[in-house]
């Protein structure tokens, strides 16, 4: 399933739910059900210091192969619900494929800058930024 496509179910699914009280709920749930990061993988290494919550997320190489498994953790809920969608989201898929990734489509179909305050906004891209570099750097 191409990356596109995969951002179209994704706001469909947001589109579903009625107002932003259910939409923060499923990020909550989202969250909740990612599984859990290795405490040893929480470094600052691999912490988004650009966050207001403290966050972390590191890939790691599927089978040794270029595709790349995210993991990720974060202290707030929503936030948390976020870092799911964007490991779900970059899971399965090589550097080049996650650095080309239109998370403004994402993010905007969502429509999460409305909904949340301008420094959770910063956040939210510098996980992604975080999570490209990441990526890229185990490009080979």
């Amino acid at each position: 399933m191409s990356t596109a496509t995969e951002i179209e179910e994704i706001v469909d699914t947001f589109e579903l739910l009625g107002d932003w009280d259910q939409r923060y709920e499923y990020l909550v749930e989202l969250g909740e059900r990612m599984p859990a990061m290795d405490a040893a993988d929480k470094t600052d290494a691999n912490r988004v210091m650009e966050c207001m919550s403290t966050v972390h997320v590191l890939p790691k190489r599927i089978d040794g192969s270029p595709r790349l498994r995210f993991y990720g953790d974060c202290d707030t809920a929503i936030i948390k619900g976020v870092v799911a969608l964007l490991v779900e989201l970059f899971s399965g898929k090589t550097a080049t494929e996650i650095g080309e990734t239109d998370v403004d489509a994402l993010f905007g179909g969502l429509h999460l800058e409305e909904h949340l305050s301008p420094n959770r906004h910063v956040g939210v891209y510098a996980i992604v930024n975080k999570m490209k570099g990441q990526a890229k750097a185990l490009e080979t």
